[in-house]
């Protein structure tokens, strides 16, 4: 059931005064606002539509152009890391002009693949545009190395040039959208119409996420002709959407775009997809599931980063352990069974971080304070946990140390890089039967979707809303998208993974 469907409030006669023989109809509190029909001079209305369009592009021109300006800037970066590496003469000179031509390509097929601005895009989704253009400019690299043998040897060049520039675009690409935030060019203005039960949430969330493109505004009117001219140009609509079906087409004429919101504002329905079968239009609804394939890629890619990963962090894992001996005498190793793939258990290693009578130290905090049993019962954490141990178990967890030995997991294949986290059976207790069903189709993960949103502070039916998101939506670029935002989560501390 949706977070967002509207409550069970009486009725009432609605107050718009509707025009060309529109019936008036009621409205529930949840309701999106009728919509009254226009009466303006066509030509009028025509004129002021042609500078309102206009006023829309600029900022949305503007803000592409400081994009362009970064990807560029990018690209520069790159050459001057590689300058000093680039043959003196003649061929330097071919190298730079075959820079040129990489670089203006791949901002060329960016722009065809819409990342310019790239409004209503997830990052994943960012990244896997930008790579696939990244992929076809060097492919043509080497088609241009097999016709003209002169330009073999740019080959490879072309190819670290490339890799370069990606690896400093979604930095750049981060500093510009900030920038344009800041001054007020970043994303659309869209009008939130969902009833003042509804629209908080939603104002909330989408400027909590301003980097998807949309600035919401509130909207209480019974009817869209209060808006002005030159107004927002998304309508995003939440509630009864049924009743308006007869109006969408009157607000397609008023909006450029109009979302209907059949969710919660954080996810739309998970696996929906357009359908045509036979000319005829409909959606339909998918699963991600997983193929021989991607499992083994993924299976691949654990081990190429997960075994020399470990050989780095071995001495980091010795020095925290002698810290949590001297602090704490004993093991300073903690394993815990956890569920795992197909339910199978899954002996998760983690450096202990938590006093060895845990267990009795949690049970008597929860005796004198319940309002700490509450929290606990929420979130299956505390904020300020008595059993941690003094400086080095803070220390460990919001830096997220304390997993690395889960490496090991990793490399046994009880566990990957990505996917749900294996929780305690008193964590999983509280989650429905049927959810838990399908966490046990994938196989659980060192890092996951709600360790990069919303980390420790995710509630109960949030942890399960975000990793039923991430199973229904999987694939190798959402998990590459994670697995690289995870290192700035980690590094805000916001939080244990």
């Amino acid at each position: 059931m949706s977070l967002f469907a509207p409550s069970g409030m009486a009725t009432g006669p609605s107050k718009a005064s509707t025009s060309n023989d529109m019936t008036s109809r009621a409205i529930a509190a949840g309701s999106v606002p009728p919509i009254a029909a226009k009466t303006a001079d066509p030509l009028l209305r025509a004129g002021l539509k042609s500078s309102a369009a206009l006023r829309r592009r600029l900022p949305r021109f503007a803000t592409s152009c400081f994009l362009v300006g970064g990807d560029i800037a990018s690209y520069l970066i790159a050459y001057f890391v590689l300058l000093s590496f680039l043959p003196a003469g003649a061929e330097g000179t071919m190298a730079e002009r075959a820079f040129t031509i990489a670089a203006l390509s791949a901002i060329v097929l960016y722009a065809s693949a819409g990342l310019y601005p790239g409004y209503r895009l997830h990052g994943y989704e960012h990244l896997r545009r930008r790579i696939v253009a990244a992929v076809k400019v060097a492919v043509l690299t080497a088609f241009a190395a097999i016709i003209l043998p002169e330009a073999a040897r740019l080959l490879l060049a072309v190819i670290v040039f490339l890799g370069l520039g990606l690896m400093i675009q979604p930095l750049l690409h981060w500093l510009v959208r900030s920038l344009c935030w800041r001054v007020g060019m970043w994303g659309e203005r869209a009008v939130i119409i969902g009833g003042r039960n509804l629209t908080p949430a939603l104002l909330a969330h989408f400027r909590d996420h301003w980097q998807y493109g949309i600035r919401p505004e509130p909207f209480f009117s019974d009817s869209l002709e209060a808006l002005p001219e030159g107004g927002p140009s998304i309508a995003v609509i939440a509630g009864d959407t049924g009743s308006l079906v007869p109006d969408l087409a009157a607000m397609r004429g008023k909006f450029a775009e109009v979302i209907l919101l059949s969710d919660t504002p954080s996810f739309k329905v998970s696996g929906l997809r357009p359908a045509d079968v036979g000319g005829e239009v409909g959606i339909r609804l998918t699963t991600g599931g997983s193929s021989l394939n991607s499992d083994l890629v993924r299976r691949i890619v654990d081990l190429a980063i997960a075994i020399p990963a470990a050989i780095v962090v071995t001495p980091f894992i010795a020095i925290a352990a002698a810290a949590i001996y001297i602090i704490d005498p004993g093991p300073v190793f903690f394993r815990q069974t956890r569920e795992g793939r197909s339910g199978k258990p899954v002996h998760v290693l983690k450096l202990r971080t938590m006093y060895q009578d845990a267990e009795q130290r949690l049970e008597a905090l929860f005796r004198d304070n319940p309002a700490m049993r509450a929290e606990w019962l929420s979130h299956f954490k505390l904020k300020d946990d008595p059993r941690i141990l003094p400086v080095i178990g803070h220390m460990l967890r919001s830096s997220s140390i304390d997993e690395l030995p889960q490496l090991a997991n990793i490399m046994a294949g009880q566990m990957a890089f990505v996917g749900p986290r294996p929780f305690p059976e008193y964590h999983l207790s509280a989650m429905d039967s049927e959810f838990r069903d399908k966490r046990r189709s994938v196989t659980p993960g060192l890092t996951g979707l709600w360790q990069i949103s919303e980390r420790s502070n995710a509630d109960i039916e949030l942890q399960q809303q975000l990793d039923e998101f991430y199973i229904d939506n999987r694939s190798l670029w959402f998990d590459f998208h994670i697995l690289l935002s995870t290192i700035p989560a980690v590094l805000k501390g916001k939080g244990a993974c």
